[in-house]
């Protein structure tokens, strides 16, 4: 008997057998296990004894989740439920004011006429700076000169002008250097809201309580080749026939259904294909937490399985092997297990993680297994949500429909949706005004993990796009407004993207080792091997070389979606591109390299991670002048005459103005004079004239410390 089976049985959950085996120094791996009887007997008394004394946890906490269950039945169904959901939400709103009602005594931060820049009574200072952080205008706000801002700048190895961006990071090193606090791009609306308009509902996003988390259904995506059997599979776990009303037999669109099984909900996702589960990656959307392979049992492992496998793997999410069409004759579930080996998910029967179940969609033999194997995978996973939360969510699929206008295909992730919530996405905006489950069934309001189809929203977004809900109409137009004029700017200022000549952006958070991500698509695998081989042979200390995809045939748009979301560079070798490979590449700013040989790819390759180095900044001395004598010109620009006391002078080096051991200035040199006569160089024992930016604070006995900047281009 294996200790699933046994749970069921028992009515405990797996992993609550699986820690009592341990303690009975009985090695069980995971939920397939086998047991022997003795080890079975031995663990009916521990079960049996353990409930006496109470020392169930889980049990304990599966009895109240099993009423909820019961009670949230008829929610969809009748609207008195419904009625009592908004009841519930108002009643989580009633505490918030006690929360707002903490800065009232304190009313300086009401006082503040602008939202920008801030400062508390507590001496906190904050500059809040929307879009790109410009020199001169981030001077400004720390109250300093912006000679004085490109000086600190220059002491972190950073040459910026007056109207050039700062990064970020430098940017809050040196606000926190001042004593300020630095916020990038906050949200104009949500600080007025927050500090002036004190809204009882923008607080309840911020209460979590852990209370009030709830198991919510697994979100399940079937991936797969083409005509393996996916909507054919979810058809008949729907008994439905979603498969027959489809063009050509294939999936044109991005489904989502709710599905009950033994009493518990599980939201499938019916995908075209794996590219719009790439696509959703790729724009920051994370949807799934299960992703089921569907695997033909008489074609095998395809090209696009594997790549299905592939783009689960990167986007990090639980997978299962559903091998589909057992019941033909042709049919060999063992072939394909062995083969799933090679592409690292070995079976559990084999002493792997993969849970692989046989099943026929014809048929429906092995349908109900693999159901029951979903529910404990998510049993492991331990999903919860917050429904008392305003919602947020995803957008699955998004289209414009004759006498509906936008109709958005919607995945609530965490809160309740309910129909007249101010809903904001990206750069559209509305209140919702319908909300149809998969079914055709109106509902005036959707949970966790529940697709549902809404109407309402002043234009259609992209898929994969988040969503939530606003406290009001003008805080959701204002966002929505914003979030247009950031993607105009964006537009604007972003630079190209995966670019071999670059990549400077690839700086992982965690770690100060760069990466560079490639795939690599090649003629034969003997090919791709000994690409590989050679690439691992580059050692390198500061960049990392990170193959996402290593495969044979010629680059796809897939391919060029991969790329996109992991921000990878596409190297083809002997291969073509694929038809509409181009035209993507060029909309996602993807690049593409092709090579006959292979020196000439590895060499590519190299120089690309040398490019991701930035280059060093040394500073070089060149010479040393004394200030004999201060001319004004003009009302406040002063002119100091000086000795070249060693090296010499250029009008295009940097100088530093010295006063004893202390340093007065440094910037760079308006003009360089011999007499009245404008030169480029002075040498020693000459006298010159020297006007500086910005500087005009002179005084007989200064030094002037003349110096230049050179880049040095690091080596791996």
């Amino acid at each position: 008997m294996r200790v699933h089976e046994l749970a069921k049985e028992l009515g405990v959950p797996s992993k609550d057998l699986l820690e009592m085996l341990h303690t009975l120094g009985v090695e069980a791996k995971n939920h397939m296990t086998a047991l022997e009887d003795d080890d079975t007997k031995r663990l009916r008394a521990a079960v049996v004894k353990a409930k006496k004394a109470g020392t169930l946890p889980s049990a304990k906490k599966t009895e109240p989740i099993k009423q909820e269950k019961k009670e949230e039945k008829p929610k969809e169904k009748t609207p008195p439920p419904a009625v009592s959901v908004k009841q519930a939400k108002k009643e989580s709103v009633k505490p918030a004011p006690k929360v707002k009602q903490k800065p009232e005594p304190e009313p300086e931060p009401e006082a503040v006429p602008t939202p920008v820049e801030s400062e508390t009574p507590a001496t906190e200072k904050i500059i809040v700076v929307q879009g790109p952080v410009v020199v001169k205008e981030f001077a400004e706000k720390l109250g300093i000169r912006p000679n004085q801002l490109i000086a600190e700048l220059m002491g972190m190895n950073i040459l910026a002008s007056l109207n050039e961006r700062m990064d970020v990071a430098a940017a809050n090193k040196i606000a926190e250097k001042h004593g300020f606090t630095f916020e990038h791009q906050k949200k104009l609306t949500e600080h007025t809201y927050v500090h002036k308009k004190k809204d009882t509902e923008e607080t309840e996003e911020e209460v979590d309580k852990p209370g009030d988390m709830v198991i919510r259904p697994p979100v399940v995506t079937f991936l797969g080749h083409v005509d393996h059997g996916k909507t054919s599979l979810l058809d008949k776990i729907r008994d439905t026939s979603v498969a027959k009303s489809e063009h050509g037999g294939i999936t044109q669109h991005i489904g989502a259904y709710t599905v009950e099984v033994n009493g518990h909900n599980i939201t499938f996702l019916d995908t075209p294909g794996h590219e719009a589960f790439t696509a959703m990656r790729a724009r920051g959307a994370n949807m799934t937490d299960i992703a089921v392979i569907v695997i033909a049992a008489d074609d095998g492992i395809m090209p696009q399985t594997k790549e299905a496998i592939q783009h689960a793997k990167a986007a990090d999410v639980s997978i299962m092997v559903a091998i589909n069409k057992i019941d033909l004759r042709t049919a060999s579930a063992e072939r394909v297990k062995q083969q799933l080996q090679g592409v690292g998910l070995a079976p559990e029967e084999w002493g792997g993680d993969t849970i692989c179940s046989s099943v026929s969609a014809i048929t429906g033999e092995g349908v109900p297994h693999l159901l029951e194997m979903i529910l404990l995978q998510a049993e492991i996973l331990e999903l919860k949500a917050n429904p008392k939360l305003r919602a947020t969510g995803y957008v699955i699929e998004a289209r414009l429909e004759p006498g509906m206008g936008p109709v958005i295909n919607l995945l609530v992730t965490s809160g309740t949706l309910h129909v007249g919530d101010a809903l904001v996405c990206g750069q559209h905006w509305g209140r919702v005004r319908a909300l149809i489950n998969d079914h055709g069934v109106k509902l005036k309001s959707a949970g966790p993990s529940m697709p549902v189809k809404c109407l309402g929203l002043s234009g259609v977004p992209e898929p994969g796009a988040e969503f939530k809900v606003c406290s009001n109409d003008r805080v959701a137009r204002s966002q929505a407004i914003e979030a247009a004029e950031k993607a105009r700017t964006d537009k604007i200022i972003a630079p190209k993207r995966a670019s071999l000549e670059d990549l400077f952006s690839q700086i992982k958070k965690d770690n100060d080792k760069l990466e560079l991500k490639l795939v690599l698509k090649a003629d034969t695998q003997g090919s791709v091997e000994a690409i590989m081989h050679s690439l691992q042979e580059i050692k390198s200390a500061k960049v990392s070389l990170n193959s996402i995809l290593a495969g044979t045939g010629n680059i796809t748009v897939n391919d060029v979606m991969l790329a996109s979301a992991s921000n990878a560079v596409v190297i083809g070798f002997h291969v073509a591109k694929e038809p509409g490979a181009d035209a993507q590449a060029k909309r996602e700013g993807i690049e593409i390299r092709l090579h006959t040989i292979i020196y000439e790819l590895l060499d590519e390759v190299r120089n690309a991670m040398e490019g991701l180095l930035a280059p060093q900044v040394k500073e070089k001395v060149i010479g040393h002048a004394e200030v004999r004598e201060i001319f004004s010109v003009g009302k406040q620009s002063k002119v100091a005459g000086c000795y070249v006391t060693d090296g010499l002078v250029t009008s295009r080096c940097r100088a530093r103005v010295k006063r004893g051991k202390e340093i007065l200035y440094q910037g760079s040199l308006v003009s360089l004079k011999h007499f009245r006569e404008d030169v480029s160089m002075i040498r020693e024992n000459q006298e010159c004239g020297v006007r500086l930016d910005n500087f005009s604070g002179f005084d007989k006995g200064d030094v002037l410390e003349f110096y230049e900047l050179e880049e040095i281009k690091q080596t791996l």
